[in-house]
């Protein structure tokens, strides 16, 4: 029904007509033919929330959703699909019917700037909770977008590298999330990636976008570009990219058209991506819509609740000595670190939203312990830039890049920071000037440090006087998308209570790739030795000290990498000096990722929270005063440091960050626990990693299969504590002979349970054919090879509870 109203209307619209279909009319929306009946489809950046046409730093307020890594902690389809269902809420909200998310790329190691918007560094799980996310987005007529197809597994230098992967990799790790989230999620849309593909731009790969995507897992929805993906005009139209984004457009338009006269492009691909267009179109409900879109502002009591019930499943317990969590009673308790008051509840870059609120641990914890017991101490600090200048200011825009002449526009913002932001009418995106006038007061005496980066020219002057210059020494860094420059930074002596004048400058440059002015301007104090010995003494007097320590979506952020896994600041060196004094230490560690640990024997418990959504503290406190339970396992290995994995173990740097153009997967099949397995190496915390506040035991499994591998494992699981908990059953198949090489192990199914102290429940886990074959490139199928397989259940990739031996027969596979 649907391809057939999309046929017929596809043939009302004239050449011209289908191809205004196939780019947006601005950032957020498509073309629509209101005369004919079409509406206008809207998007959203996802998947952390449905932001809206705002900018990343501003919009309309909307609800920060626990980040990717946070649900793959989770292991946990269903609140997936919770999640996805209450995410097309907000969708709809903002005027969208179709959410830029969920990212189901891999963690390919542990430095990816993107890793907290992935879902986990293994296929399976990663494609299980896409599925479930689709079905939730979907069910309410709200589009899914599977991105980044494909191979974009690293921020350095995306718009340009080539992640070069044989094709046996690509089945087996890359491709399973979206072929899964194809055939059995049915999503409606796919965003390709930026980078190249064995050489060809992703947004250019007929092999990819035509072969395997459509032909070989009969996707019949619409293909989009990242933004600005684009890098001409006839080969992602012949590949099969339907329509590029944002608009107006650079590529395609009259370009296009001429494309066609000149016989470069034909009028039939034309068409075909009009078709899936307007397929998606009617799917979401937006081919009814004839009203301009409108965003509203709708926080829900119920959304509020999921977030905070997902914060504590995917908290994951890595460490926890002595049962010293949960803390119970009235202990005095020291709050100590840079995240204990700053609230990190969400990655950076395009999943980050304007989030109605943000709970920092320390508000969890007044409302969990009161202030009575409470003392705090920063500590020390962990930014990557100096904290947002805030204030009231005066913005003069100029149409030209010399700050010249009157302004032709003028408007006030409370901070020096923008990024993504739409430009006042008559602004050129390429050729205009700001000056941003203001003052702040220091609310103490001391040394303040004042930073500044953006995508063009600036320069900060403080009391009539130029303190940071990034004007005639400007030099494109890794900021911003890879479009600004490094930070620059001066210090100064300031009084407290003294007013300073501040004036920043701004200035386009012509270097601009992704056409969007950006900047940010911050200022905060320098912190000194004394602040960690300061946290110390607090944490001697208390009984219990709770260390907020880990990154935040300054770090965690699209657009870089991570420099390392070591925490930033001097937060290694407050972990160890509170440790010393203190009576009990319990470490809440936020990140989108692993970090090294080099405390980690002289710390009571470690607690991995991640970016878990606006009611993070909330969430954390529930766990830590045992109000809730630490449901999470680890989504991604956490190696003991940079030499333990298969991208930075060694002294080859095609493999990670590149050479040449080319980042070269020379590692193939053998990523996080695959890697460890494969070179006996024990990580810090293994894959599926995840203690408890009470004590499981799993019963024998009893294995149905047939002789080709179809069937269930089914195993029960008793609650044999006296704490409510859950518990996640994991099942590892190992070849025990193979005519290829194969990893030792690799999860093909799981399952989560919870129950009471006392009860018992069972976990049914599905098998097929598919769980034991490789990719064989030779013949373009997949392969089951005949003999014994060692299925092992346990719960982690570490902790193996029991071991099967089944047999099955030799088969071959379609793709």
């Amino acid at each position: 029904m649907i391809k057939t109203r999309a046929e017929t209307l596809v043939d009302q619209l004239s050449l011209e007509q289908q191809v205004q279909l196939l780019t947006g009319t601005d950032w957020w929306n498509l073309q629509g033919f209101p005369e004919l009946g079409i509406g206008a489809l809207g998007v959203t950046d996802g998947p952390s929330g449905a932001r809206g046409a705002g900018g990343i730093m501003g919009g309309t307020k909307t609800t920060a959703f626990p980040v990717g890594i946070s649900i793959g902690a989770s292991w946990s389809p269903e609140l997936a699909r919770e999640l996805g269902s209450a995410l097309a809420d907000e969708a709809l909200d903002k005027g969208a019917r179709v959410l830029l998310g969920p990212t189901i790329n891999l963690q390919r190691g542990p430095l990816n700037g993107r890793n907290f918007e992935c879902y986990s560094e293994d296929p399976i799980l990663t494609a299980e909770l896409a599925i479930a996310m689709v079905e939730g987005l979907q069910s309410k007529q709200v589009g899914a977008t599977l991105k980044h197809f494909i191979a974009n597994e690293s921020e350095i230098r995306r718009t340009v590298n080539s992640s070069d992967v044989d094709e046996r990799t690509l089945r087996e790790l890359y491709f399973v999330p979206f072929e899964r989230a194809v055939k059995e999620g049915g999503a409606w849309a796919v965003m390709s990636s930026y980078n190249r593909v064995n050489g060809t731009y992703a947004a250019d790969n007929e092999w990819t976008l035509t072969d395997v995507l459509r032909k070989q897992w009969g996707f019949d929805g619409a293909v989009m570009s990242d933004w600005f993906g684009l890098r001409n005009t006839t080969a992602p139209v012949n590949a099969g990219l339907d329509l590029e984004m944002p608009g107006p457009s650079r590529w395609r338009g009259q370009a296009l058209l001429d494309a066609v006269a000149a016989g470069e492009v034909s009028a039939d691909a034309v068409r075909t991506a009009a078709l899936n267009i307007l397929t998606l179109v009617i799917r979401t409900g937006a081919i009814d819509e004839t009203a301009p879109r409108t965003e509203v502002e709708n926080e829900r009591d119920s959304t509020r609740a999921l977030i905070r019930k997902v914060g504590a499943a995917a908290a994951v317990l890595l460490k926890n000595d002595g049962a010293a969590l949960p803390v119970t009673g009235t202990p005095k308790i020291a709050i100590i670190g840079p995240n204990a008051k700053a609230a990190r509840v969400m990655g950076g870059g395009s999943a980050g939203v304007n989030a109605y609120r943000r709970t920092s641990l320390w508000d969890g914890m007044l409302e969990a312990f009161g202030a009575d017991n409470l003392s705090y101490a920063e500590g020390c600090t962990n930014h990557r830039f100096e904290p947002i200048l805030r204030g009231s200011f005066t913005r003069e825009w100029f149409g030209n890049d010399t700050l010249s002449g009157a302004p032709i526009y003028s408007d006030s913002d409370a901070s020096m920071a923008s990024f993504l932001e739409y430009l006042p009418k008559g602004v050129d995106k390429l050729d205009h000037s700001i000056r941003i006038s203001g003052s702040f007061t220091p609310a103490e005496t001391g040394t303040y440090r004042f930073g500044l980066h953006c995508t063009g020219r600036g320069r900060l002057l403080v009391n009539g006087a130029e303190v940071v210059e990034a004007w005639d020494s400007w030099t494109r860094g890794s900021t911003m998308f890879e479009e600004g420059c490094d930070p620059v930074i001066a210090d100064l002596t300031l009084q407290a209570g003294t007013p300073v004048e501040v004036v920043f400058e701004f200035a386009t440059k012509p270097t601009f790739d992704l056409h969007f002015h950006a900047y940010q301007v911050g200022v905060g104090i320098v912190k000194t030795e004394a602040a960690i010995a300061e946290a110390a003494d607090l944490a001697a007097e208390a009984d219990v000290t709770i260390l907020c320590i880990g990154r935040s979506e300054e770090w965690d952020t699209e657009g870089w990498d991570l420099p390392g896994m070591a925490l930033p600041g001097a937060q290694d060196a407050l972990v160890a000096a509170v440790a010393a004094r203190a009576k009990k230490t319990i470490v809440v560690l936020q990140s989108g990722g692993p970090v090294e640990m080099p405390w980690l024997d002289q710390v009571d418990a470690v607690l991995q929270g991640w970016y878990p959504g606006q009611e993070a503290g909330l969430a954390l406190a529930d766990v830590i005063s045992g109000a809730g339970y630490p449901g999470g396992k680890l989504p991604q290995s956490f190696p003991k440091g940079l030499r333990d994995t298969p991208t930075l173990g060694g002294n080859d740097d095609s493999t990670y960050p590149g050479r040449d153009g080319h980042v070269v997967y020379t590692e193939g099949l053998f990523i996080g626990y695959r890697y460890h397995e494969q070179q006996g190496i024990a990580p810090l915390f293994p894959f599926g990693h995840g203690l408890s506040y009470t004590d499981f035991s799993l019963g024998l499994p009893m294995v149905d299969l047939d002789g080709e591998g179809q069937g269930a494992l089914r195993i029960a699981v008793e609650n044999t504590g006296a704490r409510t908990g859950s518990e996640v059953v994991q099942l590892y198949i190992a070849p025990l002979a193979a005519p290829v090489e194969r990893p030792v192990s690799e999860l093909k199914g799981f399952g989560k349970i919870a129950l009471t102290p006392g009860t018992t429940g069972e976990v049914l886990i599905p098998l097929k054919p598919r769980d034991f074959a490789y990719f064989d490139v030779a013949t373009q199928s997949w392969i089951v090879a005949g003999g014994d397989y060692e299925l092992r259940i346990g719960t982690s990739a570490s902790d193996i509870a029991h071991r099967v031996t089944v047999t099955v027969s030799d088969q071959v596979l379609p793709v």
